[in-house]
């Protein structure tokens, strides 16, 4: 795993949350913000690597969703924990 790939990986990820009314409706309320916040937060690049990390925690506090996720998008699901240790607040190993 790099950067790079761990990056597209959390981009499909919010791609995956996104493109699900249920799914992106709570992490909105998980998350405590609004759509519009979270648009403002992926379009600021300095912002942009916090909400990504946020869209895979998400993901990784629920198993059903992770494994769709890594299934629609013909992943190794452990890839997703591995991508998350690439944006700010991982925990440390």
């Amino acid at each position: 795993m790099d950067s790079d790939r761990a990056e597209i990986i959390a981009i499909n990820s919010l791609s995956f949350v996104a493109a699900n009314e249920k799914y992106l409706a709570g992490y909105l309320n998980l998350s405590g913000m609004d759509l519009d916040t979270l648009r403002d937060n992926i379009a600021n690049p300095a912002q942009m690597t916090d909400a990504l990390a946020g869209i895979l925690d998400y993901l990784l506090q629920n198993e059903g969703y992770l494994l769709e996720f890594a299934e629609n998008y013909e992943i190794d699901p452990l890839d997703i924990g591995r991508a998350r240790q690439f944006f700010p607040g991982a925990a440390m190993e």
